[in-house]
């Protein structure tokens, strides 16, 4: 079936992720992007954990809780003829695999900056992974409202310490806690913010061109005079707009603006709306780029999650949509089994709400109902197969030992470990010679533990115990030049299987795993695995 409206359907789409360190207030700023979308009427604070409103994004309990994100959510809209796709990383940095896993569906990046604090530690991950894939990464300065650093030094410190250029689309009033609104560089014109609803509602905004005679006094002549300072010293020093090199993720464009309080949250989504991209190309294997506007159905599973609605016991994959039109009840190919299957209950999300979806388009992300056959990075497609290329396993930096308090309770504990398993929460390893008994699960950081056993407790009704184990890296094997059990290591090393019994090693220590390079030459190792096929699997 041809859909003449594809190409149009295609342009209109925005598919982004916003990453931050922690706290830089991620999940407020995705909440006030629905609120001016039209998603939701009234925004919650995030803050609030006792009271009854808790954050759109943040749908399981733990995170209402602990008033952090750690799962990625997904989000869809309309907004000036856009259909907007946000995904809603974990900002905590024990979450961060969830995060790169999610980065690889999103075409551009927000980068949320703390105005106080400058750019932080996890925020330098997060970059390295866009960089990577060289998408366009926009940044927002938030917390305009509280007392923070001089905006040139907010510049300086994106230069030199991520290593992009920044050009500043619009220029703070105010910065030591008196945040009066932004100057728009484009068009001269000065926003004014005003609003007493605690940022629950679409602020009140009052517009003067900066050439208005009437200006200075309007904003005071103290803020006029070092706004014009400003201005003059951005035009000499600074870099220029460039949408190429922005495009291209060589330069990054500044917006400033207070997320709580809704003051340039506005003017950022119009301006960011208009200078990224519409859906690109995915490079298929042996294939090469797949065009969005491609009549071939064709999309990528990067998240699967279990449980949405623990009493309907819902298991959902995430899928992008890659190229062609996605229509409801289709029968398509699937890499991890290579046979046909029908596409049954497919959704779209507002965070804890469901929709059952019709059709979709290129950048879209979908929810499709998973019987237990769905894997991390697998390709659906319809006619002849195509592979997208799979989302690596990352190295855990955290193992324990686990097990049920309840031997009568294995079975459902084994179920649980092994759900939680696919959806990438955790990875599992087994040592061969210590017997069936012994589960040990890694993880990139501690608190994913802790979701382990809430998780388990409140959805599989195990309790477990954990034992912590001394192992900081694990390492897969990809070629040995004697076996396993032969090779020269230290006496603190073990040798283990993961999940789908391939043989791994897990060290203590950086010197660990130099010596066993030293010690067995011929032996290679690697930080990151491909996931497996269901074949593979069996």
């Amino acid at each position: 079936m041809q859909h003449p409206e594809l190409a149009a359907e295609v342009a209109r789409r925005r598919t982004f992720a916003i990453i931050s360190h922690p706290d830089a207030g991620k999940t407020t700023l995705t909440e006030k992007l629905l609120l001016y979308g039209g998603a939701i009427r009234q925004a919650g604070s995030v803050k609030a954990r006792k009271a009854a409103r808790h954050a759109t994004s943040d749908w399981m309990e733990i995170e209402k809780q602990r008033g952090i994100s750690v799962t990625s959510s997904a989000m869809q809209f309309d907004y000036n003829n856009y259909r907007i796709n946000i995904l809603d990383t974990p900002g905590h940095q024990d979450f961060s695999e969830d995060t790169y896993r999610t980065l690889v569906a999103a075409d551009s990046a927000v980068m949320l900056i703390d105005n106080a604090k400058g750019v932080e530690e996890q925020t330098i991950k997060l970059f390295k992974v866009c960089r990577l894939r060289s998408i366009p990464i926009f940044t927002f300065i938030n917390k305009m409202d509280r007392t923070g650093r001089d905006p040139f030094e907010l510049m300086e410190d994106i230069e030199q310490v991520l290593g992009i250029r920044s050009c500043p689309v619009n220029w703070p009033i105010g910065i030591h806690g008196d945040f009066k609104g932004v100057y728009h560089r484009d068009t001269r014109l000065i926003e004014l913010y005003s609003g007493g609803d605690h940022g629950q509602g679409q602020v009140n905004v009052e517009t003067i061109s900066i050439d208005d005679p009437g200006c200075p006094a309007k904003i005071g002549q103290s803020y006029y005079d070092k706004l014009i300072e400003d201005i003059e010293l951005l035009d000499v020093a600074g870099d220029e707009f460039d949408l190429d090199k922005i495009l291209s993720g060589q330069l990054t464009p500044m917006f400033f603006g207070s997320a709580t309080n809704n003051f340039g949250v506005e003017p950022f989504l119009n301006r960011f709306l208009s200078y990224t991209k519409s859906p690109t190309p995915r490079v298929a294997e042996e294939v090469g780029p797949i065009d969005p506007a491609d009549e071939k159905f064709t999309g990528f599973v990067f998240k699967i999650q279990a449980n949405m609605n623990p009493a309907h016991r819902d298991r959902l994959a995430f899928m992008r949509v890659c190229s062609g039109v996605f229509e409801k009840g289709m029968t398509v190919w699937h890499s991890s089994t290579n046979s046909r299957v029908k596409l049954a209950q497919p959704q779209t999300f507002m965070a804890q709400e469901h929709e059952t979806v019709e059709t979709a388009y290129p950048g879209d992300i979908i929810g499709l109902f998973d019987p237990g056959i769905f894997r991390l990075g697998d390709t659906i497609c319809t006619g002849s197969p195509v592979r997208y290329s799979g989302i690596p396993l990352f190295a855990p930096e955290f193992f324990c030992r686990v097990s049920p308090e309840d031997s009568m309770k294995r079975k459902q504990f084994l179920k649980g470990i092994s759900q939680l398993s696919q959806e990438g929460a955790i990875q599992t390893f087994k040592r061969p010679n210590i017997g069936r008994e012994e589960m040990i699960a890694g993880v990139v950081g501690v608190l994913q533990m802790d979701v382990l056993e809430y998780r388990l407790k409140g959805e599989y009704g195990v309790n477990i115990t954990r034992e912590n184990l001394p192992f900081r890296f694990v390492r897969w094997i990809v070629e040995t030049p004697k076996p396993i059990d032969r090779l020269r290591l230290t006496s603190t090393t073990a040798i283990a299987e993961d999940r789908v019994g391939r043989p791994v090693l897990m060290f203590e220590n950086e010197w660990s795993i130099r010596l066993a390079g030293e010690n067995n030459e011929g032996l290679v190792l690697a930080e990151t695995a491909d996931r497996m096929t269901a074949d593979e699997m069996e």
